[in-house]
């Protein structure tokens, strides 16, 4: 989510300290891996606004492996939030 600025605009910048964190660097490999996997089989190419969705989020015991892996539209993965089936 965007910060505020003091002026109330909105701040679109991100905290580089937090990007460049371990942890960050390590789950961004992850994402890209799983991009590269789906891109291999033709699934998802660069701009065609497809994203790689966790059918059970990492983050709810989910893994990287291919079987739980889709591609679908950026807008349907950005409007589920962070809830699983």
């Amino acid at each position: 989510m965007p910060r505020k600025n003091p002026d109330g605009s909105r701040d679109y910048s991100y905290d580089k300290k937090y990007e460049s964190s371990p942890t960050q660097r390590h789950n961004r490999v992850e994402r890209d891996l799983a991009r590269r996997e789906l891109a291999k089989e033709g699934k998802v190419s660069k701009g065609d606004g497809k994203d790689v969705d966790h059918i059970k989020p990492v983050s709810k015991g989910g893994s990287n492996s291919r079987s739980n892996l889709r591609a679908i539209s950026s807008s349907a993965n950005r409007s589920k939030g962070n809830r699983s089936k």
